[in-house]
């Protein structure tokens, strides 16, 4: 299935291939703060609607994600990073997907506080 979402003003806009079935509840400072649920999927099934659309990248403790976010609007739609094989992966925001019910996702806690 395809999944279309954005930050909150357009600015970035993005489609996804796949099945959220669950999602990354991750405990880390940047995580609860911002109230994320991740879904990853390989970087290959991210396709940007708007390629030329700014984008600004914030990365904190390791260094190892890369979390884009839109500068007019703030709204962080997803992140780039490598699974532990080193495959390119994304880490999609699903509260920026639209049409999904959040409800229906298994939320999979994940310990990020104490990495």
């Amino acid at each position: 299935m395809t999944y279309h979402g954005s930050c909150h003003c357009g600015q970035i806009a993005f489609e996804v291939e796949g099945e959220p079935g669950q999602v990354i509840e991750c405990n880390c400072s940047h995580c609860v703060r911002k109230g994320f649920l991740l879904w990853f999927v390989p970087r290959a099934s991210l396709t940007l609607s708007k390629p030329d659309s700014p984008m600004s990248t914030y990365q904190f403790n390791k260094h190892v994600i890369e979390h884009r976010f839109c500068p007019n609007c703030g709204c962080q739609p997803f992140g780039f990073g490598k699974d532990p094989s080193g495959a390119e992966m994304a880490a999609i925001n699903v509260r920026c997907l639209e049409n999904i019910d959040l409800n229906t996702l298994q939320r999979v806690p994940f310990d990020g506080r104490n990495m």
